[in-house]
């Protein structure tokens, strides 16, 4: 309890934080008159103010400089928003408190699945909180994933210093807070901007830029971006997916003057890699198995590994009319997803490069003697044996952990659900919540079975904060620290 005490009373200041930015909606509702609109949205902030204050004065109990705790803060902070996201929707839609919940948590997590049904009798206010939701979890995200990087053993090496101080990038990532809002905001700015172009309104152009530099896919019709109709605005949303997908770090560091090559970075490289490889082999599968036409098909593979790799969600397609085998392909895309610091969601390039290197390292050391040092090298610096081990260990844990719960997930839902659908179709759901995608095949819907619904909510706050946050606070709620 005294440990549970301290992760409570973490939670303070981050509640009233957001407490404010969770006021903008009521100028929505103020601009377009639905005053009925106000208590249900004014319930938001004034319920994070009051929960902030009150967890404030808790008793902490010494713990503050454990990891553990930061990482079950935020884990219950990410519930918690969700929850009150969730209000009103109840409130002013009459949703039950599974499907509000769905909804909170697919727009903090930044996942295009949603509970919403006629989103065209929706007031505009709760359409632009949806949208509102995913900007500001995709800020949230990228500012937790770089804190996550600076406190691993990596960056204690000098790998990643800068090229003119001997201090580490994350630690001048991390202090330049303020730079990083403002990039993802100028971002933000610049897509607007881009949709403008295609002639949508600035209602739409807005919201579609706030759901998609934030890689979380909400839109405001039923149809997704095919009500559009609009090649122009399909072709401008690729770069936006791109850009907030892509580690936030490369921007930090074109703004302040000390890089300006992007395909430097490792995890640039390999997301562009997967996505001409993704691209081509959907392509392909389209033309040989679907005889699709050859430009439709490289339009679509084109699109789509954009959406999955940046796990976006948006969708020109439904692919569940696709062979097995190209779901398959996107399945993995959507599983792999963006790089670490980007607002995307997966189990990160990152990973996947130190598996694939951490394998090779392992292997050739298998066929040497032990006393022969194989260096384990990153970005052309040798990485100290006991900092790789760990690493290399610790990403594999991820990466394990994050197929057993995809896999145990989607096993749970077609014990409990006699479904139509086929298991490569649940398996992509279920991959698609993790990722916080929200590609979908159709399986997700308001009429999915309530366990389903649960289990979603579940993979989907999992898989936002990468397993071990989740973890650690189940951990502390049943067993306790040691």
């Amino acid at each position: 309890m005294m440990f549970l005490s301290t992760v409570i009373a973490d939670l303070g200041d981050s509640f009233i934080f957001v407490a404010p930015l969770a006021c903008v909606p009521l100028l929505v509702a103020i601009i377009f008159s639905e005053w009925q609109m106000l208590l249900p949205m004014a319930a938001v902030p004034v319920l994070f103010l009051l929960l902030g204050s009150f967890t404030r004065t808790l008793p902490r109990y010494g713990y503050e400089k454990r990891l553990s705790t930061g990482m079950c803060s935020v884990a219950l902070f990410w519930l918690v928003c969700a929850a009150i996201s969730g209000i009103p929707f109840v409130i002013s839609l009459n949703m039950s408190f599974t499907d509000a919940l769905f909804e909170g948590m697919a727009g903090w997590t930044g996942t295009a699945f949603t509970m919403t049904e006629e989103l065209g009798a929706v007031p505009s206010t709760l359409l632009f909180w949806r949208s509102y939701m995913q900007w500001i979890g995709g800020i949230g995200i990228i500012a937790f994933s770089i804190a996550i990087a600076s406190s691993t053993g990596l960056f204690s090496t000098r790998m990643l210093r800068s090229e003119s101080r001997e201090e580490t990038l994350a630690r001048a990532v991390i202090s330049a807070g303020r730079s990083l809002y403002g990039i993802y905001a100028l971002l933000t700015f610049i897509s607007i901007g881009l949709i403008l172009f295609t002639g949508l309104s600035l209602w739409e152009s807005v919201n579609l830029a706030l759901t998609t530099i934030s890689t979380g896919g909400f839109t405001l019709h039923p149809e997704g971006i095919l009500f559009y109709n609009s090649v122009m605005l399909e072709l401008i949303l690729i770069p936006i997916m791109i850009a907030g997908a892509l580690p936030f770090k490369l921007y930090y560091l074109i703004a302040s003057n000390r890089r300006w090559s992007t395909f430097g970075d490792e995890q640039v490289k390999l997301f562009f890699l997967l996505l001409g490889a993704g691209a081509a082999v959907i392509a392909f599968d389209l033309v040989y198995f679907d005889s699709a036409n050859i430009f439709s098909a490289l339009w679509q593979g084109i699109f789509m590994s954009v959406s999955a790799l940046t796990t976006t969600g948006l969708q020109v397609v439904n692919p569940s009319a696709w062979a097995g085998a190209t779901i398959f392909v996107l399945t993995m895309l959507v599983f792999i997803g963006g790089a670490s610091g980007s607002a995307a969601g997966g189990v990160r390039l990152s990973r996947v490069a130190m598996a694939y290197r951490g394998l090779l390292w392992w292997f050739k050391r298998g066929f040497v003697s032990e006393k022969v040092l194989i260096p384990f090298r990153i970005e052309g610096k040798v990485i100290p044996r006991a900092t790789a081990e760990f690493e290399t260990a610790k990403n594999m844990l991820i990466i394990i952990l994050s197929a057993v719960t995809v896999f145990g997930a989607t096993l749970c839902i077609l014990q409990f659900h006699i479904t139509s659908f086929a298991f490569t179709d649940v398996l992509f759901e279920a991959v698609s919540a993790f990722s916080t995608c929200g590609m979908s095949t159709g399986y997700v819907s308001p009429e999915m079975p309530l366990i389903s619904k649960w289990i979603f909510i579940v993979l989907m706050w999992i898989g936002r904060l990468e397993v071990i946050p989740v973890l650690m606070l189940f951990i502390a709620v049943f067993r306790g620290p040691d």
